[in-house]
């Protein structure tokens, strides 16, 4: 299968918040043929309304799944593990699955453990988002210069691969890499969930309620990640809870030792370590 707009590639979207809404959206301007299905009515509405999908459903519609050649499910965890054991029935014999999920190691094996073998589940990670939520504040223009990760297992075909990474390109990310679920998981519990970690800590170790009339932008931008949805990520950590955790000790090791260094007027093994992250930060500014 290959992504054809003109041809109306049917493409199915479960979960029409914050990240299934903006791939509905970008996949719209594109000129593909996206229909939904979410649990509000009210949120249908809305992305019919701005012409966001075709058409769409607030309850499972099996014609709807049937017809659909590639599904996007943007939902949580353990929401999208329930709604595969209860509906995979519902597929067409080819259909090609992705997602949208932020963990892998708990999630891609028991999926395409269950799955039929005449269905394909190719998981993907779009490192894009906002401190929002909600359909309202779907915005396609936040996968431009955003990263995108594909993570296949030895289960997946070539095929689903190049297509899972044609669906990144069409989406607009800049950037589109391979890691397996394991690698995934360790980079994802570093690069996002510590620093979720970071920005809820500083936000709670502090109970002046003067601090946004003192603050300048560096405080500003360290805890723009502060504002989370509590339910989805709590489950992340927990579903990562040993990735995270390592992270966390390597964290704390870190800031013990630029502690230690202040305490102790190591001054020269502070500046060491300034300079490396001045170093390592440059590469982000390419």
């Amino acid at each position: 299968m290959k992504l054809n707009k003109n041809a109306n590639t049917h493409i199915l979207i479960v979960g029409l918040g914050l990240l299934g809404g903006s791939y509905a959206l970008a996949l719209k301007k594109k000129g593909y043929h996206v229909e939904a299905i979410t649990r509000r009515q009210s949120t249908i509405d809305y992305a019919l309304e701005h012409g966001m999908i075709d058409a769409g459903a607030a309850v499972v519609d099996p014609a709807m799944v049937a017809r659909a050649e590639l599904i996007v499910f943007a939902l949580y965890p353990h929401v999208f593990l329930d709604w595969i054991r209860e509906y995979q029935n519902l597929f067409t014999p080819g259909t090609i699955l992705t997602d949208v999920t932020g963990v892998k190691g708990s999630v891609v094996y028991e999926i395409q453990d269950m799955l039929r073998e005449d269905v394909e589940f190719i998981a993907a990670h779009p490192m894009a988002g906002k401190e929002v939520y909600g359909i309202e504040n779907s915005d396609d223009r936040i996968f431009q210069n955003a990263n995108y990760i594909v993570v296949p297992t030895e289960k997946n075909t070539e095929d689903a691969i190049a297509l899972c990474e044609e669906l990144g390109h069409e989406l607009g990310f800049r950037s589109i890499s391979r890691l397996s679920p394991e690698m995934h998981d360790e980079m994802i519990a570093y690069l996002s969930q510590l620093t979720h970690c970071i920005a809820v800590s500083l936000m709670c170790c502090h109970d002046n309620e003067h601090l946004v009339e003192y603050t300048g932008d560096s405080f500003r931008d360290l805890t723009r990640i502060a504002k989370i949805n509590d339910a989805m990520w709590s489950e992340l950590f927990f579903m990562n809870k040993k990735e995270l955790l390592a992270q966390m000790d390597l964290f704390m090791n870190k800031f013990r030792e630029l502690r230690d260094s202040l305490e102790q007027g190591r001054a020269e093994d502070m500046r060491a370590m300034m300079r490396l992250s001045t170093e390592r930060r440059k590469l982000f500014d390419k």
